[in-house]
């Protein structure tokens, strides 16, 4: 026995969030690239998430980023998961601290170059970062709730880690959730796929997983304009 078949029907309480979208664990530049590279690689991650967020800019829609930084301080914890414990030891996502952007630009916390100027419009809406792995502990469902955002497609970094939690924790918000599988990756490890793991939890829990093309097909139905969009 299969599972039935689920959707979301994108319209104006729709969002695009994306999930990291940083260098250091998309670009061949970035500290996690060893790890992430070949599954980013397979999925052409990249250019999925620079064609999802062109849609999404293209038509209106809102788009949200719910980054992850570090900073000084943070490598005070006292414990970690073993991902943590990578991140810190390699200094991933590192900042020089929450009130500085001092080597910020093109360091591995700084959003890929394919997507700056689209991010960096003075439209986006940029949560706080989160610092393990989901949202609970940024403001990203209180920006989606005040703008009257309820259904949210995800996309981002990293598969299996914050995309998962992120899904997990806004399905049990009451957000309808979609994941463009093919606009994540993952890390692969000696006897582990995150990748694999991530889409048995996402046709499992998602309302939607769909393909990038699969996604820009529902994105290309929205029939609402920039300025509607503005004032709905």
């Amino acid at each position: 026995m299969g599972l039935p078949n689920t959707t979301v029907t994108i319209d104006d309480r729709t969002a695009l969030l994306l999930i990291d979208p940083q260098i250091d664990f998309l670009s061949p530049d970035g500290v996690a690239w060893g790890v992430v590279g070949e599954s980013v690689t397979k999925n052409n991650t990249v250019a999925n998430m620079q064609a999802l967020l062109e849609t999404a800019k293209g038509c209106g829609m809102e788009v949200f980023v719910s980054p992850r930084y570090y900073y000084p301080t943070d490598h005070g914890w006292k414990f970690e998961g073993a991902v943590e414990k990578l991140m810190h030891d390699i200094n991933m996502f590192d900042r020089s601290g929450p009130l500085s952007l001092v080597g910020f630009e093109g360091s591995g916390a700084d959003w890929m170059p394919e997507f700056k100027p689209l991010l960096e419009d003075g439209k986006t809406i940029f949560a706080n970062p989160h610092k393990v792995y989901g949202p609970q502990n940024n403001d990203l469902v209180l920006q989606l709730r005040k703008r009257h955002i309820d259904k949210v497609i995800l996309a981002g970094m990293s598969a299996n880690v914050c995309v998962e939690s992120h899904m997990r924790d806004l399905l049990e918000n009451g957000f309808e959730v979609a994941v463009a599988w093919d606009a994540t990756a993952a890390a692969i490890l000696p006897g582990m796929d995150g990748m694999a793991a991530a889409l048995t939890n996402y046709k499992m829990l998602a309302n939607a997983t769909w393909s990038t093309e699969e996604t820009l097909a529902e994105m290309a139905k929205v029939g609402f304009s920039k300025a509607s969009y503005a004032t709905a």
